[in-house]
């Protein structure tokens, strides 16, 4: 059987299960199971496509953001890319038994990986104009030749230019789904993948005027319904997408997570700077990046970068250059700062109830370097604000522009397959059960090394009306085997 996933960054359960117009998500959902899907830790665009793929988490991964710590210098902070993953995905598997694969904007795929099929880069890629973006690179030209200059995302889409966002983020969704469109008629795949990136710079770029609980909603304001337009217009496409598809087809509509408001941000190091536990050589006169600050590292324990979620580093002797904590007393200190952190409270003197996560408690393995703490605060409805020179440690502006939302812990899967014995609504359902499940319906091996397990295990398939049922082809073996003198 075929496997077409349709990747919705960002997607929300709430506007994909609530909005009574999406009509081709209503057929999916009539045919097979849906449900909330619950992400991983952090609940970040990368790496969780990858961890739904390879269904391992990031710690097992060890890739813990977009940048990752490369050694235990104070200044050394990578980039992650394809060549970040070693796990072997979903069509690494397929591959093996010869299948072939189509992946488009999985992230993080840039430099395109080679696989055994056709890969289209994501919105990590530089510049297509200038860079291959493609396997095979020929491919490329098609492309070009299919919709001209090829974007993978809308550049400085962190903008108070509303009108012009909405435009250039519908213009590239209209031809990265052409493109869709297009390979899924004429091209052969066994395996096909594709990651729509403009709904997360939807989200991100009018959430507050959509959600009527924002702090900064405005009743009536002109782009209210940006959001629901996008979501309607995205079902139209997979609508097209279906009619492209024959009845023996494995069809999942997923998200790496969901959205949610943004209350505002915790200015992280300015925190740590007045608890004594980040020093200075000089206080910066304006806002400054954390890399950008003259930091007295013989007197710091700790610091943090700023991002969606905060990972905090400690400042250990023997594996930081100027370490401070001794090692023996690393863990007792871990978790001194676990509670100093939980005990945080939002502007208005209330509990901000967040999340602070040891990584050897939340992966099942640690690999490459991990931040000491993981921190989601107020359980993401605040944001990690790295900058120092702020004059409260709560803070409405952001460090990277203008943002409405966050990375909600929950996001989407819509589940249909001719041989799928689930029905209805499906509670329970984790990012790294994808992978099992699909090569469970598919029929294939599911590796040992996948972490997540199938929803389907145990529960006897449908018959797709291919071929004999498992129970006939074990009889017929054995009847050939006792013709044979051996049984």
């Amino acid at each position: 059987m075929k496997i077409c996933v349709l990747g919705l960054d960002c997607a929300a359960p709430e506007i994909v299960f609530g909005d009574e117009r999406l009509v081709n998500l209503r057929r999916l959902m009539d045919a097979g199971t849906y449900g909330r899907l619950e992400s991983v830790y952090p609940p970040i665009t990368v790496p969780a496509w990858m961890c739904m793929c390879t269904s391992q988490d990031p710690g097992s991964l060890g890739v813990y953001g977009f940048r990752n710590r490369t050694d235990y210098s104070y200044d050394k902070l990578g980039f992650a890319n394809s060549a970040s993953i070693k796990a072997l995905a979903i069509w690494d598997q397929l591959a093996r038994e010869g299948k072939r694969s189509i992946i488009m904007g999985v992230p993080p795929n840039y430099p395109p990986r080679k696989i055994n099929g056709i890969s289209i880069g994501c919105f990590l890629t530089p510049d297509t104009t200038k860079n291959d973006f493609t396997h095979p690179p020929a491919f490329k030209a098609k492309i070009n030749e299919l919709v001209g200059e090829y974007p993978v995302d809308v550049k400085n889409f962190r903008t108070d230019r509303k009108d012009w966002l909405r435009d250039e983020i519908f213009k590239m969704s209209e031809k990265h789904w052409k493109v869709v469109h297009w390979l899924l008629k004429e091209q052969e795949w066994d395996y096909f993948h594709y990651v729509d990136i403009g709904l997360d710079r939807m989200h991100h770029g009018f959430w507050n005027y959509f959600d009527e609980k924002h702090v900064l909603f405005e009743p009536g304001n002109p782009y209210q319904s940006a959001i629901p337009d996008y979501y309607l217009w995205l079902d139209e496409q997979i609508g097209k997408a279906l009619e492209l598809l024959d009845d023996e087809t494995i069809v999942l509509v997923v998200s790496d997570h969901g959205a949610q408001r943004l209350d505002g941000g915790i200015a992280i190091n300015e925190w740590l700077i007045r608890e004594g536990l980040l020093f200075l050589n000089e206080y910066p006169q304006t806002l400054t990046p954390f890399d950008k600050l003259s930091v007295n590292w013989s007197k710091t324990r700790v610091w943090s970068e700023g991002g969606y979620y905060a990972r905090v580093f400690f400042n250990v002797q023997g594996r930081e250059p100027q370490g401070v904590i001794p090692a023996s007393e690393c863990e007792a200190f871990q978790g001194e700062m676990r509670a100093k952190i939980e005990a945080m409270t939002d502007d208005k003197g209330n509990a901000l109830k967040s999340l602070v996560f040891k990584p050897k408690d939340l992966y099942e393995n640690v690999r490459n370097i991990a931040p000491d703490l993981i921190v989601h605060f107020g359980r993401l409805y605040w944001r990690s604000i790295g900058t120092v020179g702020h004059s409260a440690i709560h803070v409405q502006e952001n460090d990277t522009g203008p943002d409405g939302c966050n990375h909600a812990q929950f996001g989407t899967f819509i589940l249909a397959a001719p041989n799928l014995p689930l029905s209805g609504e499906y509670e329970g359902a984790r990012l790294l059960d994808i992978a099992p499940t699909l090569l469970d319906l598919g029929g294939y091996e599911i590796p040992e090394t996948m972490q997540g397990r199938s929803l389907v295990a145990g529960l006897e398939k449908k018959s797709s009306g291919g071929g004999p049922s498992d129970a006939e082809g074990e009889k017929t073996i054995h009847d050939r085997l006792a013709g044979l003198g051996y049984v």
